[in-house]
């Protein structure tokens, strides 16, 4: 059985702004119409998507029991009429918290075009559930000789309604295939019901879903299993703090006891903590520290706490930008120690530049508020902030052309909100700091008591200490995960 062929365009990458279109961005702009006007029939999207009834069952009951044993065991057994396997089997994750809370209402939409069996709700069914019990499931069933769970189990690929949050999630829970050697891995669809959607944008799905998304949906089910793959750099990061934990912490975070602080080529500025405990995840398109994870973290629990507010795309950027000058983005307020404004009072970067072994220590800019570590060209619902740098400007700092798998991380910084509102519509670039290979970050406490951090829209508040530093350590995942190309 072939394996997902690999598109010819292999790196996800923003599309420069032109005044007037060239023939071949006609030509694409009509492709993409005539893709958008295609009209496919439900009994038609069934046949191509939809597994048989038994595979199904199978796969619900063994999530259900939390047993991926359970069909293997079981009396499950292809139909006497041999079962046919659709074209491009799709499984689908819904997020009911996004999309406006129309997360519902589009679950059920998806379930009546293909099958309830084959939509999961996340807060109901996690991706590692599913990629124990559900995947495991068929890997069973294909080891009794079972042909069309065989293939389905090879050719299946994913989709994801939701934000950049819910995609890294399930990106993440994806990329432990590799780890166990459970290959192939399936590659990932997006449906964007977030407010940024830089993922979404990047890979050809669009910055949001359109009004008339019951209509939407199917052409996307379709698209889905048409489009070409591409690849895409992934990231591991880990924070080793002393003894503590996150509260609340994002999914795509998680404890884990594996946290040795490497010192080698490295001076401490602060002291080591005698004993530590560690949290690790991962990232696909930015990491962040400081003022902007710091609005991030407060909108997310507004959102949580009063989602009445938060009833689409527009009222939540509305909402963010009212949230971001109430936490002082553009007036630092008179009452804070001035000592705490920017973020090198508390920071030490270290970075690896490619090819290179040595840590290379690298001045973090006083007036810096925030920190962002950018994978894609797009940040902020579609924004550039490095910039389309000229090549005697890359030269002088010693930069590259910046792409989406050259196994490098922009690392930049915002300072006050209005340079970052600047740095948003695209009128100057922001702080270049560095293009590195990998990051060390040293967070020292003194009078912080928490610094906010965020990775892929997904904030979190990281308790500090007065008298220990904590580390963050962000170096590149070995393999590349495998995302569809909606354009």
């Amino acid at each position: 059985m072939e394996s997902p062929s690999i598109g010819d365009s292999v790196t996800a990458r923003m599309i420069p702004r032109h005044s007037s279109l060239d023939s071949f961005g006609a030509m694409k702009v009509s492709l993409l119409v005539n893709l958008a006007s295609i009209r496919v029939s439900k009994a038609e999207l069934r046949q191509r998507v939809m597994l048989p009834k038994y595979l199904r069952i199978a796969i619900r009951d063994c999530i259900l029991r939390k047993d991926d044993s359970f069909a293997a065991s079981s009396s499950v057994a292809p139909p006497l009429d041999n079962a046919l396997t659709p074209e491009v089997p799709l499984m689908v994750f819904v997020n009911p918290k996004s999309g406006g809370r129309q997360g519902p209402l589009i679950k059920e939409r998806l379930q009546n075009l293909i099958s309830e069996e084959q939509v999961f709700d996340l807060t109901e069914v996690k991706p590692n559930e599913f990629i124990r019990y559900g995947l495991g499931c068929l890997e069973a069933l294909a080891s009794r000789g079972d042909e069309c769970a065989k293939e389905i189990r090879e050719k299946m690929r994913i989709v994801v309604a939701g934000g950049d949050g819910t995609v890294g999630w399930v990106l993440g829970c994806l990329g432990e295939l590799n780890l166990q050697n459970r290959l192939p891995v399936p590659p990932v669809s997006i449906m964007p019901l977030g407010t940024g959607n830089d993922l979404s944008r990047s890979f050809g799905w669009g910055g949001s879903f359109p009004f008339a998304w019951k209509s939407a949906i199917k052409r996307t089910l379709h698209r889905a299993s048409v489009a070409h793959i591409s690849r895409l750099d992934s990231w591991n990061i880990l924070i080793t703090m002393p003894s503590g934990e996150i509260v609340d912490p994002p999914y795509s975070l998680k404890a884990t006891q594996e946290c040795y602080i490497d010192q080698q080529g490295l001076e401490i500025e602060g002291e080591m903590p005698p004993s530590t405990n560690g949290y690790e995840g991962v990232f696909y398109n930015y990491f962040s520290i400081g003022m902007d994870a710091q609005v991030a973290y407060g909108f997310h629990h507004l959102r949580n706490e009063k989602p009445y507010l938060a009833n689409g795309p527009i009222a939540n950027k509305i909402i963010y930008s009212g949230y971001g000058c109430s936490q002082g983005w553009f007036l630092t307020h008179c009452i804070n120690d001035p000592g705490l404004r920017g973020l090198k009072n508390i920071m030490t970067l270290h970075i690896k530049k490619l090819d290179s072994s040595e840590w290379e220590k690298v001045p973090v800019p006083k007036s810096v508020r925030a920190v962002v570590a950018l994978n894609l060209h797009s940040y902020g619902s579609g924004r550039n902030p490095w910039g389309n740098l000229k090549q005697d400007y890359l030269e002088k700092r010693g930069f590259v052309e910046a792409q989406a798998d050259d196994g490098l991380l922009e690392i930049f910084g915002l300072k006050q909100g209005w340079h970052a509102s600047f740095v948003m519509v695209e009128l100057i670039s922001a702080k270049h700091i560095a293009q590195a290979a990998a990051i060390r970050l040293e967070i020292r406490g003194g009078d912080w008591k928490d610094a906010f951090m965020q990775m892929d829209g997904e904030p979190w508040k990281q308790p500090m200490t007065r008298d220990y530093s904590t580390f963050v350590d962000i170096k590149r995942v070995p393999h590349q995960s495998l995302v569809v190309k909606g354009d």
